[in-house]
């Protein structure tokens, strides 16, 4: 269940990222090629609509940004500053990082159930979007939808952190798809003097 639902947010966070970036590409083409003086292709352009591409994609990057700040806390890739953390003793460093996991659940777990409570009135209202005419209570769902997963996310990874003693850790240098350097790739330290320019020579036989 678990490798499904991290299947499903990362394909979600994903989809959105790509549907987001080819809506505006063709919104911009689309603003910029109106404006071509060429009038079979002008008049045929001005008849499409593409006033929702904003609004869409503010939409999208809404709930990209949501899920996206859940498949951080699994990941560990959120910037946190621990340097006095990692000075303490290991059982007072472990309460700390439990404090902190525990702390972030009670305000996502908090902003979900407020989320929840406003998408169920909104939901009871005619209130839709300006443009796409899309129920209100659509995009607002991101935040309890967001906020519980996170929720779940920081228990996920205090649990692990109960269990094992580790943390997720993403490295930053990392890249997909290209290799880690090995250190038998690395030139030995023995020959980096003979890579280095030569000295000059005081006596003159140099010159």
């Amino acid at each position: 269940m678990n490798k499904v639902l991290n299947h499903l947010e990362e394909w979600l966070i994903a989809f959105m990222m790509g549907a987001a970036t080819l809506v505006i590409f063709i919104s911009v083409v689309h603003r910029y090629a109106s404006g071509l003086p060429w009038p079979a292709l002008q008049d045929w352009l001005l008849t499409i609509n593409l006033s929702w591409a904003q609004e869409l994609c503010i939409y999208m990057f809404i709930w990209m940004a949501k899920f996206g700040a859940a498949y951080g806390v699994r990941t560990g890739i959120h910037v946190g500053v621990d340097v006095l953390i990692n000075q303490l003793q290991p059982k007072a460093r472990a309460g700390f990082i439990v404090f902190g996991l525990l702390s972030g659940a009670l305000f996502t777990g908090i902003i979900g159930t407020l989320g929840a409570k406003f998408v169920w009135e909104i939901a009871h209202t005619d209130q839709v979007s300006p443009d796409m005419e899309l129920p209100m209570w659509i995009a607002f769902l991101a935040i309890p939808c967001g906020s519980y997963l996170m929720c779940f996310r920081f228990l996920q990874v205090n649990w692990t952190f109960w269990r094992s003693g580790e943390l997720p850790h993403h490295d930053h240098g990392y890249v997909e798809g290209v290799e880690p350097v090995k250190g038998e790739d690395i030139i030995p330290d023995a020959l980096r003097d003979k890579l280095r320019p030569r000295e000059p020579d005081d006596s003159g036989a140099g010159k």
